[in-house]
C-alpha cells in the first residue's frame, strides 16, 4: 500500500516504522492540504472493521493527524485499488471538512 500511495500520491509516502504502544500508523508521510493523514493496514483471515477503526484512530491521536483511515485488505483481491477503505462517517465528515469540500 505504502508504495501504491508513493507512486500514486505523493513520493514523499513511505512504510512506517513501527513504534509500539505509540505506533502513528502503517504509512509515513501522507498528507492533504497540509493535514497529516494516519493510514492503519490490516491483513487478516476474519474481517474486524471495528478493531480497524479504533487502531486507526488512535494512531492518529498518537500522530496528532486530522484523522485516521484503515485500509483493510480483501480476500482474494491484490490490487491495492480493490482494498477496503473503512472509516466513521464522523472521521469522513470532519476529514472533507479540512480539505474544503463542499457539497
Amino acid at each position: 500500500m505504502a508504495d501504491f500511495f508513493r507512486d500514486n500520491w505523493d513520493d514523499r509516502i513511505d512504510r512506517r516504522v513501527k513504534t509500539g504502544s505509540l505506533d502513528k500508523g502503517d504509512i509515513a508521510n501522507f498528507r492533504i492540504n497540509g493535514h497529516r493523514i494516519v493510514l492503519e493496514c490490516k491483513n487478516e483471515t476474519k474481517y474486524d472493521f471495528n478493531n480497524a477503526v479504533n487502531e486507526a484512530q488512535s494512531e492518529a491521536v498518537n500522530d496528532d493527524a486530522l484523522v485516521g483511515f484503515a485500509l483493510v485488505k480483501r480476500h482474494s483481491k491484490a490490487s491495492p485499488e480493490e482494498q477496503f477503505f473503512v472509516s466513521t462517517v464522523g472521521d469522513f465528515l470532519r476529514f472533507l471538512r479540512a480539505i474544503g469540500a463542499t457539497s
